[in-house]
């Protein structure tokens, strides 16, 4: 059964470029020369590469720029040094990162991921140091040359100019502070009126939630008033209806009393005609044409 290959780790790659740069620099050390020899050849090539801009330091330009308190070569050198802190600065931290990833610290191998560290950095120092003299000669061939018919002023010119600048900046500085001033009041008089501002829009938020609340009791009221309304109508209405049977009852009971009185007065009356017609002995002693006579004349009555 056939394995795959396993692959290296981080920190075996990192181990296994570490080796190879030390290799590197070995081989490369006994052609170019040891570390010092390294730093001589950069040193003199770079110090080779300025020789022209030597040359033009004693110019119209310089007098120009030195009358005018300006040092061109000052300010490239600062920029030349920055890059040099961040390359040194950038290395540092690799250095840093890379002891940490191989855990050689205190080991023979410290010493060979150094001079491969340092291998790298002077490779990459070489071509930039090309690069950074051929600008600082473009800075000095175009940015700080003095256009042809610039001259300075005389001494009398500049001393009216220096007059004049003074009372500008003089009457400036008094109108800049009170524009400051100025500025400054309106934005806290904004200030405070964005803080009043937000107090009144907390104040209406908090009445309309008031308002919204009441609107919601009244129409639960309104509600509850028309349910309350409508019970005690269909309440009242049970009450007329009851009431209403009840009248019913009694006309109809009424009815029936005076039917069944009308219906006793009709017997009573009729007895009486019956004993009146049979000469007072009843139904025993009546005629069939009799009775039949008196039963019409009831039913008219």
């Amino acid at each position: 059964m056939h394995r795959a290959p396993q692959l290296p780790s981080t920190a075996a790659r990192v181990s296994i470029f570490a080796s190879t740069v030390a290799e590197i620099w070995r081989s490369s050390s006994s052609t170019i020369g040891i570390e010092s020899g390294m730093k001589e050849i950069w040193v003199s090539s770079r110090s080779s590469e300025r020789e022209e801009i030597v040359e033009m330091e004693g110019s119209e330009s310089e007098v120009i720029f030195d009358s005018l308190n300006l040092n061109p070569q000052l300010f490239l050198n600062a920029a030349l040094n920055i890059v040099d802190e961040l390359i040194a600065s950038a290395f540092e931290h690799l250095h840093q990162e890379a002891s940490a990833q191989l855990k050689v610290d205190a080991s023979d191998r410290a010493e060979d991921l150094t001079k491969g560290l340092d291998y790298i950095r002077k490779a990459i120092q070489s071509s930039l140091d090309k690069r950074l003299t051929m600008w600082e000669k473009y800075c000095f061939l175009r940015l700080f040359v003095v256009p042809e018919g610039f001259s300075l002023p005389k001494d009398d010119e500049a001393s009216v100019g220096d007059i004049m600048d003074v009372d500008v900046v003089g009457l400036g500085i008094p109108d800049l502070d009170s524009q400051l001033v100025s500025l400054r009041t309106k934005l806290t008089s904004a200030e405070q009126e964005s803080v009043q501002l937000k107090r009144e829009i907390q104040a209406l938020e908090r009445q309309s939630s008031i308002n919204n609340n009441q609107a919601t009791a009244i129409s639960e009221l309104t509600k509850l008033s028309d349910q309350i309304s409508e019970n005690v109508a269909f309440q009242e209405l049970q009450k007329l209806a009851a009431e209403l049977h009840t009248k019913v009852e009694k006309l109809k009971t009424e009815r029936e009393d005076e039917t069944q009185s009308a219906r006793f007065q009709k017997l009573h009356l009729w007895n009486e005609d019956l004993l009146k017609i049979i000469g007072g002995n009843g139904l025993s002693n009546a005629k069939p044409e009799e009775v039949e006579g008196f039963l019409a004349g009831f039913n008219t009555r």
